[in-house]
C-alpha cells in the first residue's frame, strides 16, 4: 500500500466527518455534466474538506483546485477499448494534470477467466501513470463472482496497481457492497488500497464501508453523506490498513 492511503487508514480510524472527508474522491461522471457543474464541484470539495475530486478527462485540465487531489477515468465505464487506447486516454490525462487515474477493465475477460489479459490490460494504463502518480482499477465488482474478484485483484496487483475499486456506479447490477469490499480488502492485505463506489449515498453507507475495509470512498452525494456524521464521535469500525 502506499504512504498515502496508510496515512489515509490511520486518520478514518479516527473517526468523525474530517476523518471521513479525507477519504472521500467528490466524483461528477454524468456524461451531462457541465463546465458550470465541475466548477461547482470543485468550490463545493473544498468546502467540504474532502481529499479529491473525481471528473470526465475532457474537463482537464482544471483550475482552483488548491490542494485537492485531481482524479479522473479511463476506459470508462465500459472498459471495452483496446488496452493502447485506455493507455492513451492515461498519459493524456497525466499531461493534463490528473494526479490519479481510475482505470475500468475488461469486465468479460475476468468473466472468461483471462487473467493474463487484464493484467496487461492495467500493466499498459500502469506505464502511462508512472509513480508517485496513483493508478485505481475498477472492477465493476456487482456483475463478477467472488472468484472473479479475487481474480481481478490479483491481476491489478501483479500489474503495480495502487488500489482496487469496486464500481464505475454505472453498471445495471449495482454498485458497491461490504461483501465485495471485505473480499477485495481480504484479497490485497493492505498492500492495495480499496476504493468502494458507486451507490453510497448516506453516513450509514459509507462507514459501513470503511468498517469492511475501504480507504477511500468515491461520492457523487458527498455532502449529504458527510452531514450524517458526527463531528468528532467515531465512526462505524476502522479501517483495515
Amino acid at each position: 500500500m502506499t504512504s498515502g492511503t496508510q496515512d489515509a487508514a490511520a486518520t478514518a480510524g479516527q473517526g468523525g466527518r474530517a476523518e471521513i472527508a479525507a477519504l472521500v474522491d467528490h466524483t461528477l461522471l454524468k456524461p451531462e455534466a457541465t463546465t458550470a457543474d465541475v466548477e461547482a464541484l470543485v468550490a463545493e470539495a473544498r468546502s467540504l474538506g474532502v481529499l479529491a475530486i473525481c471528473v470526465s478527462p475532457s474537463f482537464l485540465p482544471l483550475q482552483g483546485t488548491g490542494d485537492l487531489v485531481v482524479a479522473t477515468v479511463c476506459g470508462f465505464p465500459s472498459g471495452k477499448h483496446a488496452s493502447e487506447v485506455k493507455a492513451a486516454e492515461a498519459a493524456r490525462a497525466v499531461a493534463d494534470g490528473a494526479h490519479e487515474v481510475d482505470m475500468v477493465v475488461d469486465v468479460g475477460a475476468l468473466r472468461e477467466g483471462r487473467e493474463d489479459d487484464v493484467r496487461a490490460d492495467v500493466a499498459a494504463v500502469r506505464a502511462a501513470v508512472p509513480a508517485p502518480l496513483v493508478l485505481k482499477v475498477i472492477l465493476e465488482t456487482a456483475a463478477l463472482t467472488d472468484e472473479e474478484v479475487v481474480a481481478g485483484c490479483r491481476a491489478a496487483e501483479a500489474a503495480g496497481a495502487d488500489y482496487v475499486k469496486t464500481s464505475t456506479g454505472f453498471h445495471p447490477a449495482g454498485g458497491a457492497t461490504e461483501h465485495a469490499v471485505a473480499l477485495m480488502a481480504r484479497t490485497v492485505g493492505g498492500r492495495l488500497g480499496v476504493k468502494a463506489s458507486g451507490g453510497i449515498r448516506t453516513a450509514a453507507q459509507a462507514t459501513a464501508m470503511v468498517a469492511a475495509g475501504a480507504t477511500r470512498l468515491g461520492l457523487s452525494g458527498s455532502r449529504a453523506v458527510l452531514d450524517g456524521l458526527p463531528a468528532g464521535d467515531a465512526a462505524s469500525g476502522g479501517v483495515r490498513a
